[in-house]
């Protein structure tokens, strides 16, 4: 049985500390609500979007959640990047 990383094990992991609603508001604050549904097509991104209703979908489905972790790290590659 594996034991789980404890949080100081896991310094160079972006994701870690993230909650999921700061994710999605960086990625509306980047890309716009259009941005997001444009590179990850879902219903939640397309049709009266909101922080609320993304949350509530992605936190009940797995792969579109690591669809926006993913999106969410190359958006954090792109601007050091850019930098």
């Amino acid at each position: 049985m594996s034991v789980p990383p404890s949080p100081a094990a896991q310094p160079r992991n972006p994701l870690h500390g993230l909650t999921l609603e700061a994710i999605v508001t960086a990625l509306v604050a980047q890309y716009g609500w259009p941005g997001l549904a444009e590179r990850i097509p879902v219903r939640c991104f397309l049709s009266e979007p909101s922080i609320k209703s993304s949350l509530a979908f992605l936190r009940r489905t797995a792969w579109a959640r690591e669809k926006v972790e993913g999106l969410y790290l190359f958006m954090l590659r792109e601007l050091r990047r850019n930098a």
